[in-house]
């Protein structure tokens, strides 16, 4: 039985928000839900608030979960979420040539990300933390030069919460870092369009490996993917950039230049939003605050995810933060640590992916067929993950096309 409930029958009904919290995060994707799971397990009192009626809608994912990103793998991600256990890769140079990556037995899962977000919420309410969807942060409340508190917004309810710590983690458009005065600023370089289809009665080559298709001809800067998700089913999608045509327009006319893969395929669900591919922020703290996730523009800039990084970089700030309030002086000298941390353990190696990911933006097609024959598996993956840089360098020095832009991994 389904009753129709009006938005009028909600109003007036007393929430359990609160007026005050040790930290508000603002924004319940996976970042934002660990970062608010970890420190409610410090025995901080938390609020988690997310703008969205439903967590985890709309998705802006290809809903790859690698099981490097532990912070979600050691929960035991519950067989709901799982959609299709993948062990490696096939990539397409632009001339078709592939190459595979064999990660072993299990390298991670397509998942169903409207569930898995949910899932991540669930754990931070289980930690402790309070959680309340369709919540929406309208301001920033400042004292003294310290973020103390947000103003809210749930349905004709407004609330002012004050907190000691307030941490943005809502994604890539986030408005929640300008308005406390962190400049989150990405470069239109640095930001690439993402749309997707997921589909049904698509062909898959194994549907336990990702397909990546690279090309400026059909992706622009970028690439195209299918992430298989059973049964025929997959995420079909392109994030690309510098580029005079639309992404979606990419994405369709490429659908519909390989009948072998789409001929008999349907769109079940559509999806889009933009994927920050660099911009690594110096500094992400200010006087009682943080920022977090996509929102801090911690992205693998080669293949674009942030799961992984997200998650783990909420470990680190989460830490951080419940010291810092433990010690009784949230300054951005105490919260400082987080940076530091945080670009020694994931920042260095994004680093160097996002100057690979400057470098394959210089090759024409044919310089990538061309590198595409001197590479195996094991040299693409070492790449997505910021090692071997210096080894493709010494590869380009065989290729005398290619030695002009070797000098930029060297």
């Amino acid at each position: 039985m389904c009753y129709n409930m009006s938005s009028e029958s909600n109003k007036g009904g007393k929430m359990m928000l609160k007026n005050e919290y040790d930290v508000v995060v603002v924004g319940a994707g996976p970042g934002g839900s660990v970062t608010a799971m970890h420190l409610a397990k410090h025995g901080l009192k938390v609020a988690l608030l997310e703008k969205r009626q439903e967590i985890g809608t709309p998705k802006r994912c290809g809903e790859g979960l690698p099981l490097t990103a532990t912070e979600i793998i050691k929960l035991g991600v519950p067989p709901y979420v799982i959609r299709q256990p993948i062990n490696g890769a096939i990539v397409y140079a632009p001339n078709g040539k592939d190459i595979t990556i064999n990660m072993g037995d299990l390298a991670g899962y397509v998942v169903e990300r409207k569930e898995l977000d949910k899932f991540l919420a669930y754990e931070a309410s289980k930690a402790g933390a309070y959680v309340q969807a369709k919540t929406e942060v309208t301001d920033i409340i400042k004292e003294n030069g310290y973020v103390t508190g947000v103003k809210a917004r749930y349905q004709d309810q407004e609330y002012t919460i004050k907190a000691k710590v307030v941490i943005a983690a809502d994604g890539v458009e986030s408005t929640i870092a300008r308005m406390a005065g962190l400049n989150t600023t990405n470069k239109l370089i640095d930001i690439e369009s993402g749309f997707q289809f997921e589909m049904a009665n698509v062909k898959i080559r194994d549907p336990m490996k990702l397909e990546l298709f690279f090309g400026k001809e059909i992706s622009g800067r970028g690439y195209l993917w299918i992430f298989p998700k059973g049964d025929g089913v997959a995420n079909v999608g392109i994030g690309t950039a510098m580029v005079d045509k639309s992404a979606r327009q990419l994405l369709e006319e490429w659908i519909e230049s390989r009948p072998d893969l789409f001929g008999n395929a349907t769109i079940i669900e559509v999806n889009s939003g933009g994927i920050p591919v660099g911009g690594l922020l110096d500094n992400m703290v200010l006087n009682g605050f943080a920022v977090v996730g996509d929102a801090a523009h911690q992205v693998n800039a080669i293949h674009g995810g942030g799961m992984h990084e997200a998650t783990s970089a909420g470990k680190i700030l989460a830490d951080v933060v419940a010291k810092a309030i433990k010690k009784g002086d949230v300054s951005q000298e105490a919260l400082s640590p987080y940076n530091k941390l945080w670009w020694e353990s994931r920042g260095e190696k994004l680093l160097k992916v996002q100057k690979l990911r400057e470098f394959f933006d210089k090759l024409s097609d044919d310089d990538m067929n061309m590198l595409a024959d001197s590479l195996n598996g094991d040299d693409l993956l070492a790449m997505a993950k910021g090692s071997k840089i210096a080894g493709l360098g010494k590869i380009l020095l065989k290729k005398p096309k290619l030695l002009t832009l070797a000098k930029h991994l060297l």
